[in-house]
């Protein structure tokens, strides 16, 4: 905590005074918190001659560097170049999957395209991917933005190389293998943990948590808790970050969501549309959903005589899961199911402009609170566009659809099919209800995310790099 005195009293001080003040209160151990630190200098930089202070402020950041720690200096200069508006401020957003699609994953490169003309900002991965194929995924302009691969041997050493980078694969009895990031992270001024990885300890004058959900309980390498805020993207996440961790987040800040057309589209075709990343461990369970379409084909083929489905969503180069949905198809010889894999932006917009209904399964027969949607960008990216959402319920899910109003939510295969064979009979109903989901799923739109992520940074700079 910050004492008004106390920084009052330091200002005050020469330089000579001033490390002979530092240096007696280390040798008491009494170690400064980072932002008193940062406060103190701050101020007592301001209040002295620009001699004495170029004088004196080397021998300063010394005594701080061997009483407490080379990273508190290195955070105590950074601070006041910030704080005294000598440069921007250094941004580093990390993500252990940046380098496949999703959802998690667009949040953290919009932050970046929201960022990037005030902020210097890095992108960090563990895996090689290019700027432009996040540009090409997520539709963003990430121009001014960096990135930088940081290997984990750990994980190399598997052999795995393009995988999926999984955090329960860590034996925490022996060595950290995230420590290589918790390094990183301290030559920023503000470091973004966005994969909601706990394992990574933060080292920046700020550090926010953005949790899309608790996955694992706490373990000896849990380091949440040391973080300067942490933001959660649904209510569902909140509920059980403090279930699960008896943790408190700050703020919530809704996904981008920005698949908004430039007008209600009006030419739409028959269209069951599912959109999500092609889990290996099916979690979004695409295969459950082609076997619901061929059931409800079945048993109304009249009905369901010109409608197709269609699966789009991202896959790493080699998927199990994947391939046996393929297999199944070509078995089955359904040729009514459609898959787009890997699509760039545009075209998954011109399918979900063209699609009547969407469908979205993840979390059906599940009891793990942590494979049961946390948010739903796919389901609101839908609604944008006037595609009438037939989702779970439960999740971060009930929190965007308004059942019976801009969508409905179903709990079991039956139930699907019914409001599903409801929707084909009634058009009417259908095209109403179409255009308040397009209605409705405005609030989650890219603006409105943008100008949030400024806002909350620009209260973030006013609180921890002024004095």
């Amino acid at each position: 905590m910050r004492d008004p005195e106390a920084v009052r009293q330091v200002g005050s001080l020469s330089g000579g005074d001033l490390i002979r003040w530092l240096r007696l209160r280390l040798q008491e151990r009494k170690r400064i918190p980072q932002p008193e630190l940062n406060s103190l200098v701050l101020n007592w930089v301001r209040s002295r001659p620009a001699a004495e202070v170029c004088r004196f402020l080397p021998r300063l950041v010394d005594e701080v560097a061997r009483g407490q720690s080379l990273q508190t200096a290195w955070n105590l200069l950074s601070f006041l170049e910030v704080a005294l508006k000598l440069r921007r401020p250094r941004v580093g957003i990390y993500d252990h999957a940046f380098h496949s699609i999703g959802g998690a994953q667009k949040y953290g490169a919009t932050i970046a395209q929201t960022l990037q003309h005030d902020f210097d900002v890095t992108l960090l991965s563990n895996r090689p991917v290019a700027l432009a194929d996040l540009e090409s995924w997520y539709g963003l302009d990430l121009s001014l933005c960096r990135l930088k691969v940081i290997p984990l041997p750990f994980f190399e050493r598997k052999g795995r190389a393009a995988e999926i980078i999984d955090p329960a694969e860590v034996d925490t009895r022996g060595e950290n293998p995230f420590a290589a990031v918790a390094r990183e992270s301290g030559d920023y001024d503000v470091f973004v943990n966005n994969g909601m990885l706990e394992m990574v300890y933060p080292l920046a004058n700020a550090s926010l948590f953005i949790c899309h959900f608790p996955e694992r309980e706490k373990s000896l390498f849990f380091y949440v808790d040391r973080y300067t805020e942490i933001v959660y993207n649904s209510l569902y996440t909140a509920r059980w970050i403090e279930k699960r961790w008896n943790l408190h987040p700050h703020r919530h800040i809704y996904p981008p969501v920005d698949m908004e057309p430039e007008a209600y589209p009006k030419n739409k075709e028959n269209i069951i549309l599912s959109v999500g990343r092609f889990d290996i461990g099916g979690n979004k369970q695409q295969f459950e959903i082609v076997q619901a379409f061929e059931e409800l084909v079945s048993g109304h083929r009249q009905e369901l005589e010109g409608w197709k489905l269609v699966l789009a969503g991202g896959s790493p180069p080699s998927n199990s899961y994947l391939e046996k949905i393929k297999a199944h198809l070509r078995e089955k010889k359904t040729p009514a199911v459609e898959l787009q894999v890997n699509i760039p932006a545009f075209a998954l917009r011109a399918i979900y402009e063209k699609a009547k209904i969407f469908w979205h399964f993840c979390g059906l027969g599940q009891t793990d609170p942590a494979k049961i949607e946390h948010f739903g960008m796919a389901v609101a990216e839908a609604m944008q566009n006037g595609c009438v959402p037939v989702v779970f319920r439960g999740g971060g899910q009930a929190e965007i659809v308004e059942p019976g109003a801009s969508g409905f939510l179903f709990s079991t295969k039956r139930e699907l099919s019914e409001i599903t064979l409801r929707l084909l009979r009634n058009p009417g109903e259908l095209a109403e209800m179409s255009l308040r989901a397009y209605q409705s799923g405005k609030k989650f739109g890219g603006r409105v995310f943008a100008a949030t992520v400024r806002e909350y940074f620009d209260r973030l700079l006013a609180t921890r790099f002024t004095a």
